[in-house]
């Protein structure tokens, strides 16, 4: 992958957005929304789908307004179960909750990443009407590309973005390591939420591009699947809570000053100069480091703290006075103002149903 493509607008893989620790990381809200606007048009019952999850009106309300992974999670298995269908309602035909589970256990009987790429798309193509995949080699670089049969089904291009998501997650969980992907090609344009491609896919994104499909090197064709039919079945009781757990894809320096602002307490009591401290470099050192990354100490911290705030507040019995104190503000008014700025709405109505 050397220039990017002359057709395409890129998204660097930088870090304005950010992994945080499993508890405490948070999903856009645009996916939720989708997931609903999809019930709605199927006539599914839209408020039933949100209690199951644990969610609100408020995130149909706020663009900004971030959930935890277990929401997220819940309602898409409480869509799955509501409609058989594992594509949401997005695309051309269904298919049926349950369909990956078979696709997996064939999967995990793969010898090596190559072969896993060539079941999925053999399987898919011969049972699924919506899609076609192909994996295609050339030189030393792969492509696995995807065609939605009827992409006007899917405006939000979130079963796109899903399905790529898995593609790259569920082969990287079989082979015990993470594809080193070098970029994702999408055929539509740059949406609204491109933002949250940074936290999906740890390389470049290029859009409007003439085929859908993840790009990486052909040399990890060959790693051997590590995973048992033992682990797969504790694999698929967790799905789909695993698909959207934050991957710790981030830089040397990002993720350490993550490592220590995620601690316990480390809101209360880690500084810049501390973590410079403790890193044997100087402040200026760190400072630069992070711009190199794409990133700010600050942006860190706002950024577990917002992630946090948001696992705090799923907790009914514990008072925004609290949590304003563990997440290291001064009083909770201060913590209020500063939640609003980041999800748009205030603590007292994230909590609201």
């Amino acid at each position: 992958m050397g220039a990017m493509p002359a057709s395409g607008i890129r998204l660097k893989a930088n870090n304005k957005s950010h992994r945080m620790s499993i508890e405490h990381h948070s999903i856009s809200s645009h996916y939720a929304r989708s997931i609903l606007a999809s019930a709605g048009r199927l006539g599914m019952d839209q408020e039933q789908l949100m209690e199951e999850a644990g969610l609100n009106r408020v995130i149909l309300e706020s663009e900004q307004l971030r959930i935890t992974p277990n929401q997220f999670a819940r309602l898409m298995r409480a869509f799955w179960q509501a409609s058989d269908d594992e594509f949401l309602g997005m695309g051309s035909q269904p298919s049926r909750h349950g369909v990956f589970t078979l696709m997996s256990k064939q999967a995990v009987h793969c010898q090596n990443l190559r072969a896993v790429y060539h079941h999925i798309s053999h399987f898919y193509n011969l049972l699924a009407d919506a899609l076609t995949l192909n994996l295609s080699i050339e030189g030393n670089e792969v492509r696995f590309s995807m065609r939605l049969t009827k992409p006007e089904l899917d405006p939000s291009h979130s079963l796109c973005e899903f399905l790529l998501l898995i593609w790259h997650r569920f082969p990287s969980w079989l082979i015990g390591q993470r594809i080193p992907l070098k970029a994702i090609h999408l055929a539509h344009a740059a949406p609204d939420h491109k933002g949250e491609y940074r936290l999906l896919f740890p390389c470049p994104a290029y859009f409007d591009q003439p085929e859908t499909c993840l790009v990486f090197d052909a040399d990890i064709l060959s790693a051997p699947v590590v995973q048992t039919p033992k682990s797969l079945r504790a694999y698929l009781r967790r799905v789909p809570l695993d698909w959207f757990m934050r991957q710790a894809y981030y830089p040397a320096y990002t993720r350490r000053v993550l490592d220590h602002l995620e601690q316990e307490n480390g809101l209360l009591n880690t500084s810049m100069e501390s973590i410079a401290d403790d890193l044997h470099v100087t402040t200026r050192t760190l400072r630069r480091k992070l711009t190199e990354e794409g990133t700010t100490f600050q942006e860190l911290k706002d950024g577990v703290r917002r992630d946090t705030a948001i696992h705090f507040l799923s907790r009914p019995s514990l008072p925004v006075s609290e949590i304003s104190r563990k997440l290291g503000f001064s009083e909770p008014a201060a913590f209020t103002r500063a939640f609003k700025q980041w999800t748009g709405v205030t603590p007292k109505a994230f909590r609201q149903h």
